[in-house]
Order: C-alpha cells, then sequence, then structure tokens
C-alpha cells in the first residue's frame, strides 16, 4: 500500500552482556556509537592506515547492526543486543580508554554500515585477525596491506565481501523497540505484524514443508494463517493454540533467521518486499498519492454502505472531504477523531471493509471478478485471489500484448508484479506493481468488459464513486 519499511537504523543505545551468552555476567547499556569507539579501540591499532581503520570499522558496525536488526539474541530469549565474547561477537572492555583518531573516524561514519546489494539488513560482516584466526571474511591484518597498496575503504570490502556491496550512509538515529507488537495476533487480527509473520511462516514453509502456504491476504489473519501458525508451533513443540504470542512470534523470528542464514556473510538476504509495511504510512491532509488513492477506495465503499461517513472522490488528494470522511470513521467505530489516519485508523478501516465483504449476500458482487480482497496484493502473496489476478491479467493480454503472460501459480512473485506494472503503464495508473484496489478494480473491469461485455456495475467501486 505504500513505500514505509521496517528498514535498519542507528540504535540510540546498546545492550552488551559481558560474557558468553549463558555465562552470569553483567550487562551494560551504553550509547551506540561509544560501544563501536570501545570495540574499534580493542581490535585494531590506532597506527593502521585510516582505510584500513575505516574498513574495520565499518565491519563492526555492520556486524553489530546484524546481532540487533535480526533480533539474534532476544529471539533466544535474553535481555541483551550482544555479548562481548570474541570467540562469537566481538571485543568490548567496558571502561577503557579510546584512541583519539579511532574516535575521530567513528565520529565520522557511526550511522553508516555495509549491506548486500538486494538484501536491507547490515551485512553479518565477518572477519578475523587474519594471523592467528582464519575466516571467510575480512582479514584484519590482510587490510593494513590492502591500504598501504592504497586501496580505499570501500575497494577494501569488496575485497573481502564482494563486489556486490553497498555502503548504507546517513542512517537515521533512534530507539529500537522490541519488534513484538504487544498484544497476541490471532484469528480477526489484521495488522502489518500479521503481514510480517505470513510473511515468514511462507519463507520457512520452504525448508518445513508440513508448515502450509498461507494464502490469505497480507495483513489478514484468517483461517490459513491460523492453520500455518499451528504447524508452526507442532514443528517447534510449543504451545499449539494457533495464535502468535510473544513465544511463538520471537520462535517465528529465530528460525526464519536461520533458514535464511542472517548470520551468515553468505546469506540468503532480506527483500526490500519483506519488510513492506502495509499499514505504516501516516496520512493526513495535504497528502497525494498511492496510499491516499488506496484510502478514499476504502472509505467510498464504506460510505456506500453507511450514511454516517460522508462519500469521496478517488483522487489520490488528501483534501478537506477526505479528512471530513476519516473523521466521520473515527467518530462512527470509536477512535479518537483526529482527521489524521494512523496505523490504528488504517488497520479499523481495512477491518471494517473486511467484515463488510463478510456480511454481504452471496452473489452480491459481479459473478465474473471478484470484489477487491480488502488488503494490497504484491510480492510475497499468495492464493485465490493471486490466481484471479493472473488470470485476468493474461486475459487481458491477449489485447494488450505489452503485458506478459503468467503461470498461474497463485504466487505474486516479480513476474506478476512486471505484470501489474505493465498493466498500469499502459491504463495511466501509478506503476507500483501493488495491486491496491483502484488497481485491482480496473483490471476487473477491464477484464469483464473483454469476457462479458460488462463494464463495471455499481457494486464493484471502479474509481467511480463521487461527491
Amino acid at each position: 500500500m505504500n513505500n514505509g519499511a521496517i528498514l535498519p537504523i542507528i540504535p540510540e543505545t546498546i545492550t552488551v552482556h559481558l560474557g558468553r551468552p549463558d555465562a552470569v555476567a553483567k550487562n551494560v547499556t551504553v550509547p551506540f556509537i561509544d560501544y563501536i569507539k570501545n570495540v574499534a579501540s580493542s581490535e585494531i591499532y590506532p597506527t593502521w592506515p585510516e582505510s584500513a581503520l575505516r574498513a574495520n570499522i565499518y565491519a563492526q558496525i555492520s556486524f553489530a547492526l546484524n546481532r540487533i536488526y535480526t533480533e539474534y539474541y532476544r529471539s533466544r530469549g535474553y535481555d541483551f543486543q550482544i555479548t562481548n565474547s570474541t570467540s562469537i561477537d566481538q571485543s568490548f572492555v567496558y571502561g577503557r580508554d579510546i584512541f583519539e583518531n579511532i574516535s575521530q573516524i567513528v565520529d565520522d561514519i557511526f550511522d553508516s554500515y555495509i549491506q548486500r546489494q538486494g538484501s536491507v539488513e547490515p551485512l553479518f560482516a565477518l572477519y578475523c585477525d587474519g594471523i592467528e584466526v582464519q575466516c571467510d571474511g575480512l582479514s584484519q591484518w590482510g587490510s593494513v596491506g590492502l591500504a598501504d597498496d592504497g586501496l580505499v575503504p570501500y575497494e577494501i570490502l569488496q575485497y573481502y565481501y564482494g563486489d556486490n556491496i553497498n555502503i548504507v550512509e546517513n542512517v537515521p538515529v533512534a530507539g529500537v523497540n522490541e519488534s513484538y507488537p504487544g498484544v497476541p495476533l490471532r484469528i480477526g487480527t489484521i495488522s502489518d505484524g500479521v503481514n510480517l509473520i505470513q510473511t515468514r511462516l511462507n519463507r520457512i514453509s520452504k525448508n518445513f514443508p508440513l508448515i502450509p502456504k498461507i494464502g490469505d491476504p497480507p495483513g489478514v489473519f484468517a483461517s490459513e494463517t491460523e492453520a500455518a501458525v499451528r504447524a508452526f508451533q507442532r514443528q517447534f513443540d510449543l504451545t499449539e493454540d494457533g495464535v502468535v504470542g510473544r513465544a511463538t512470534w520471537y520462535s517465528i523470528g529465530r528460525i526464519y533467521a536461520a533458514v535464511k542464514k542472517l548470520a551468515d556473510i553468505n546469506s540468503e538476504g532480506i527483500s526490500i518486499e519483506e519488510v513492506t509495511l502495509l499499514f505504516g504510512e501516516e496520512l493526513q491532509e495535504g497528502d497525494r498519492g498511492f496510499a491516499v488513492s488506496e484510502l478514499q477506495y476504502l472509505l467510498a465503499v464504506l460510505a456506500f454502505f453507511s450514511e454516517s461517513i460522508r462519500p469521496v472522490t478517488i483522487d489520490g488528494v488528501f483534501g478537506s472531504t477526505t479528512r471530513g470522511a476519516v473523521e466521520d470513521f473515527q467518530y462512527t467505530y470509536g477512535l479518537d477523531v483526529t482527521g489524521v489516519v494512523d496505523e490504528t485508523t488504517w488497520e479499523s478501516i481495512y477491518d471494517t471493509y473486511r467484515v463488510l465483504l463478510d456480511s454481504l449476500p452471496a452473489g452480491y458482487f459481479s459473478s465474473t471478478t471478484l470484489p477487491y480482497p480488502g488488503t494490497p496484493l504484491r510480492i510475497g502473496s499468495r492464493g485465490e485471489y493471486v490466481t484471479a489476478l493472473q488470470n485476468y491479467l493474461n486475459r487481458i493480454s491477449d489485447a494488450y500484448p505489452a503485458i506478459p503472460k503468467l503461470d498461474v501459480d497463485g504466487v505474486y512473485g516479480v513476474g506478476t508484479a512486471r505484470a501489474v506494472r505493465a498493466y498500469q503503464e499502459i491504463f495511466g495508473l501509478e506503476e507500483t506493481g501493488v495491486t491496491a484496489s483502484y488497481t485491482w478494480e480496473s483490471i476487473a473491469s477491464t477484464y469483464r468488459s473483454l469476457v462479458d461485455g460488462e463494464y463495471g456495475s455499481a457494486t464493484q467501486y471502479g474509481g467511480s464513486l463521487q461527491e
């Protein structure tokens, strides 16, 4: 629905366990920038060439951020983010002095990290000293020789980690909260948390095929999501209740990281599609674009069935009428009346739309096409709605050959996204590759016109509901 995603940030602080994970030892929480200065001062020599120092510090930052972003220790039940055990993490000597030139370099680059191209997570930038210990990653002493040969930090990192890396710079600094949403997810829940769990379970099922694929709409916790959760719980000896509480949430996160080998220098990686948010973009008066059109479509449908919500035009512009409709919805459904669409309002709007669809009698909608499923379809989505979409696009491609033919497999992959984007280009829609409400209705209307001469009906909401 939007371009928001769960991307890495630089944490304000990091909690370090002063020992091996299971050791009885103290936890200390320090500013992240001070942690990196300490690690760098403990592991490398200030007399090294600056290019070598910078390359090593990039690796140290990325290593720590990978632990934090993947919740490596939290998903295992620990209350810290990293240890100071050099056999598994990085050297951190609590209270040590910091070298001045290392401190200055860290001040300059602490908000940067290494990223494998095509992945969003910080690279698990494995490294070793290169003399007493050898590894597949960066050699600390070897980096000195490369720096002496004139290589700049990025070239040194490419030498060890491959050409397909980026250095991400100017990363926001903020507090890091745990990923668990705070309340259990169960049948009827509609949220970004559900979308994340669906994505992770579908990936886990490739390695554990007893866990069924989920075909429920993204972000909607329905019967197939519950079945997959129960199967996961059986597989990993958790209480089989079909509810994603804290223990199940973090077990899914741990197994997901394991099957993708995120704590590995050559991990499968996390794509942007896997962490794209459905409900993360807050909207208010003055906003424009894709997400606003999605909001207006849903409000238009709800207004058609409810006199308490004023009708809106689907034009992608969040004006005073759209604000009024949002306020009407918030008042009607007991939310704070702000006129601003935050995550709670998004989820309530989607939930209300889904309940409305389920309450309508059989045959209410056109028998030729399905109604909009209630949340956007995108890469990673699967199920009957994706199958229907692929069938619609294949029929349309007979008339518009620029739209590529698809294998009808019920999986929204790169090919389906490419076909959707081609359709959007031809019909003047925003080229996102995502099938949100107005793209769905446009495709369905075009399909109907080709198949049986229908050009839309009063119950299809093809963007024609006006104020």
